[in-house]
């Protein structure tokens, strides 16, 4: 340990008789690093079976594939291997043949007999008194090995030239000092270990950017493998077309899949690869693509849901039955045949998904529906170009995915994982990933995991600071190259609120010149951000009974920016100016509490707005709803359901006390007394009788508690449209006949319509930052505006 530089040795110690006391001090290098020493000190038969096992393998490697017949030894291949040189192994036996088993005897003799050139060297103390295994001589090893004997007291020397010569040993240090050097051996270790292959190594010379030609497939460097070559990543031959990744936390998968995706950026443009990155970790991993626009990227998706992955597999689907067409109507067979004959540039596709074994974590629909399309895309992309890369830290919790569509994927990348994991990544016989011992080492197989296919090499590091640094200068290459170009890019992150200012709807609404013509469309209610590729999550205002909108759970600034948006995405679709004998209108009852600090808000909503905007609170209840109950009276008598619409919404509707149903009202007053309706049961009919004739109500309620004291069953029936907060289980049944909203996360909600009888999640919109609502004001304020309200009549 203190010969060898740090980290470059590992010992495997057996000690069948000692039960590994007489190794127990080595044990403090288990401190820093498990592999230095095996993690444990080996002492039953079947373990020691094991150990040399794999040391032999490990010589197989170093041997065909490292060695071979370019190098005479291990300390040659390092020489020229540098930061992926091969530590030395030391095999170290205590009172052989203790626990030995024939099979044991024969590979110890392999590892004695070819080890010395492979970087495998041994220490082994033999006991006499012990009857050797049937069939094995010690002669055997001996003829390997330099040999002492003990005898009178001490070691001699067993050679005919150097026996005669008197031998004296080091004695061994005191107990505390061997501690302290052990300890500091393994200190240094930990700090050397880490093998970093810069990415430089492996990426392209800035004047072969973008050379790359993929109408024969993909090829790309992954890392070098060895001391003199590349592994590369080659799809889109034979059965290399789809690719499963496997690797613990730490075994450096992140690492392989920024250096994947980064070269790939490199060597082909975006006219010869498209990307679609998900990743379903509770991380950031592939956000950096989206903040840099990557140019070849389609997709980006950051703490992904499974029914946004979903919606993108359904997206390549319908790009592989569109690319069959073109394949029929051309009579090509595959995308280079296709190029050949039409000239046009047909990019291949590359689908990469970070733990994947998110789609399957529950059994149903969503589960069920990706399972048959991986299944399809696995199958049919091969001859359209379409390549799928899976990675997962475990292979054991996919059952849900068919084990014909894993078996579809010829291309294994194993990384440091356990030994289950390594049988599944690569195959039943193959164990090889379990051999891996350092965070980006790796085993590349394009064979479907057979064992005679293992290639060992090494992922280069690529840290933040240089992945950046080269997303910088593809963004700029690719702007000196096609100028203002701009790539389509979808981006998904289910960390972060919706975002009002990326609705391209509202946005097509705000860019209009003048105020839209809805004709005999209903306007939209934006509520959040889709977790599929779709339009934004918005509830369709009708003039149809039960059109209310109900907002229900305790997230209340979720609430308030669900509500914000909503008002000012109607105020973009409604026009102010005078017609049909009235104008459109919004009451605000804002029940915020003063202290809040999102108190004052709809002010600043209403600030925005030229429409006829009335923001009170609780002591405008009555002569708000007065004049709202009465307008509706009016429509009703003229039978006039044209009249511009009017929006009645109501925030932190529990605080509204006046509002709340009586215990006793029994919906009729005592005999000979016409009493004058409450704002409660004006609100009652407004929710019944208004939507029909364009009067609708949007309102917020923390607990279904407190919504059952404002409203009786009748009153909660004409909220059709509802969203839906995380909450338990029983209120989300009694809400929308299902326990769906228990299971949501922070940033989601659900959207349920009883026309349509579906649900949908999405990202509630968060707060409209101040900047953007001077924008939003200075296009309202820039089309026609209404004339003043003319003044009272004197009395």
């Amino acid at each position: 340990s203190t010969t060898i530089p740090p980290g470059k040795v590992r010992y495997t110690v057996i000690d069948p008789i000692g039960l590994g006391q007489n190794f127990a001090a080595f044990m403090h290098l288990a401190d820093f690093d498990e592999q230095l020493i095996g993690a444990r000190i080996w002492t039953e038969s079947g373990q020691i079976e094991t150990r040399l096992a794999d040391l032999t393998e490990q010589m197989e490697v170093v041997i065909q594939k490292y060695l071979r017949n370019e190098f005479e030894t291990i300390e040659d291949y390092n020489a020229e291997a540098g930061e992926v040189a091969e530590p030395f192994r030391y095999l170290v036996v205590a009172n052989f043949p203790a626990n030995f088993s024939e099979a044991a005897c024969r590979r110890l003799v392999s590892i004695v007999s070819s080890g010395a050139r492979c970087g495998v060297h041994t220490l082994i103390s033999v006991d006499t008194k012990m009857q050797m295994p049937q069939g094995f001589k010690l002669s055997d090893l001996e003829q390997h090995c330099v040999n002492f004997i003990w005898k009178d007291d001490h070691f001699q020397w067993k050679d005919q030239d150097f026996g005669a010569l008197p031998l004296t040993l080091d004695k061994p240090p005191a107990v505390d000092l061997f501690t302290q050097i052990v300890r500091r051996a393994g200190e240094s270790a930990k700090n050397a270990s880490k093998v970093e292959v810069p990415f430089r190594v492996i990426a392209p010379r800035p004047e072969e950017w973008w050379k790359g030609d993929t109408r024969g497939g993909i090829r790309v460097s992954l890392g070098p493998a060895g001391a003199t070559k590349q592994q590369h990543l080659e799809l889109g031959k034979g059965t290399s077309q789809h690719v499963l990744v496997a690797g613990k936390t730490g075994s450096g998968k992140s690492t392989l899949l920024h250096t994947l995706i980064t070269n790939l950026a490199l060597v082909y443009s975006p006219e010869e690869i498209e990307l679609y990155l998900i990743d379903f970790k509770k991380g950031v991993e592939f956000k950096t693509y989206a903040t840099f626009a990557l140019p070849h990227a389609r997709v980006v998706s950051v703490e992904s849901d499974r029914e946004f992955g979903l919606s993108v597999l359904q997206r390549l689907d319908g790009e592989l039955k569109v690319r069959g067409e073109k394949f029929r109507d051309t009579g090509a067979q595959d995308v280079s045949s296709y190029r050949r004959v039409t000239g046009e540039s047909l990019p291949r596709i590359m689908l990469i998904i970070d733990e994947f074994q998110e789609f399957f974590v529950e059994d149903d629909k969503v589960a069920q529906d990706v399972g048959l399309l991986f299944d399809r895309l696995v199958r049919q992309g091969r001859a359209f170009g379409i390549h799928v890369l899976l990675g997962s830290q475990t292979l054991g919790g996919a059952y849900s995915l068919a084990r014909t569509t894993l078996g579809q994927m010829g291309v294994r990348i194993a990384l440091q994982c356990s030994d289950a994991d390594a049988h599944l990544i690569l195959s039943e016989e193959n164990s090889a990933a379990r051999l891996l011992s350092r965070p980006g080492e790796a085993i590349y197989n394009d064979a479907g995991g057979l064992p005679d296919a293992n290639h060992p090499f090494q992922v280069a590091f690529l840290p933040d600071v240089d992945k950046e640094d080269y997303l910088t200068r593809i963004q700029n290459f690719s702007h000196e190259r096609n100028g203002d170009k701009q790539y389509p890019l979808i981006v998904f992150e289910g960390n972060v609120p919706g975002m009002l200012d990326k609705n391209p709807l509202l946005d097509t609404f705000l860019q209009s010149e003048d105020w839209p013509n809805l004709g005999n469309r209903a306007p939209l209610a934006f509520l959040g951000d889709p977790v599929a590729i779709k339009d934004p999550t918005a509830a369709l205002m009708r003039r149809q009974s039960g059109h209310n909108l109900l907002l229900i759970g305790q997230n209340d600034l979720q609430a308030l920016g669900i509500l914000a948006a909503a008002t000012v995405g109607l105020a973009a679709q409604v026009s102010p100016m005078p017609a049909n004998g009235g104008r459109a209108k919004f009451f605000i009852l804002d029940g915020t509490p003063p202290e809040s600090p999102n108190a004052g808000f709809f002010e600043k909503v209403a600030a925005i707005m030229p429409h006829d905007v009335r923001v009170g609170g609780m002591r405008d209840v009555p002569a708000f709803l007065n004049e709202i109950a009465n307008e509706v009276t009016r429509r009703q008598t003229a039978n006039q359901t044209d009249a511009p619409p009017w929006f009645l919404i109501l925030h932190d509707l529990q605080r509204f006390r006046d509002l709340r149903k009586k215990d006793d009202d029994f919906g009729f007053s005592r005999m000979g007394e016409e009493q004058a309706a409450s704002p409660a049961q004006q609100l009652g009919n407004i929710l019944r009788e208004g939507p029909g004739l364009g009067v609708s109500v949007m309102t917020w309620c923390d607990t279904l508690n407190n919504l059952q004291r404002t409203f009786d069953r009748q009153a909660l029936r004409e909220l059709e449209l509802r969203v839906l907060f995380q909450m338990s289980q029983n209120d989300s049944s009694s809400l929308i006949d299902s326990p769906a909203a228990s299971r949501l996360g922070p940033q989601r909600a659900l959207f349920h319509s009883e026309e349509v009888g579906a649900l949908e999640k999405f990202r509630p919109y968060g707060l409209p930052t101040d900047e953007w609502l001077a924008s939003v004001k200075e296009r309202f304020f820039a089309r026609p505006l209404p004339p003043p309200p003319e003044p009272p009549a004197p009395p």
